[in-house]
């Protein structure tokens, strides 16, 4: 009888091993329990949670940066022009040529124009246009003349555009209108 009782254990019949209930982590090798997922997607959610975040952050810190230095490209543009400037004002203390320092300032102005229409700012056209309360500004009017009644007849001060938005309306002599 005890050599059934051998061949009983050997064979898995009664065996106390067979018995024993699977413990997690033998569970856990195959299949991972439902704590066990619930952990990574928790963690997976935090990393998600802490990447928006981050790039949150680097989006503030990228506009913050292109507020304070916006400008940098405009600015390095207009250095030379005021290096030209600057020697214009050394030349004027050596010279009494007076035509000789006109023309260049007036190639000054032309570069401050060029660079101002490489960086998308226009010149508002005033030249026997009708008068536009969007982009002109009335500062004066006079008696018609030869021109049109309305039409702008002079400028005080240039205005400009920036792409399509005013940055600061032409000054403008308008025609007045003859009742």
């Amino acid at each position: 009888m005890s050599q059934s009782n051998d061949h009983d254990h050997e064979a898995g019949g009664d065996s106390p091993v067979n018995d024993l209930p699977l413990d997690d982590a033998a569970a856990g090798a195959t299949e991972p329990t439902a704590e066990s997922r619930l952990q990574e997607a928790e963690e997976r959610l935090l990393r998600a949670q802490a990447e928006i975040e981050n790039v949150r952050k680097r989006g503030q810190r990228e506009y913050q940066d292109l507020l304070r230095y916006g400008e940098i490209n405009l600015l390095r543009d207009i250095l030379p022009v005021l290096d030209n400037i600057e020697r214009a004002i050394e030349a004027s203390e050596k010279t009494a040529d007076v035509e000789s320092l006109r023309a260049g300032f007036r190639m000054t102005a032309q570069q401050i124009e060029k660079l101002l229409e490489s960086h998308g700012c226009k010149t508002i056209a005033t030249d026997g246009v009708v008068f536009d309360p969007a982009v002109h500004e009335a500062i004066a009017q006079q008696p018609a003349g030869d021109a049109a009644p309305g039409s702008v007849m002079g400028v005080a001060s240039k205005g400009y555009l920036l792409h399509d938005r005013v940055v600061r309306p032409a000054q403008v002599i308008v025609a007045a209108t003859t009742e």
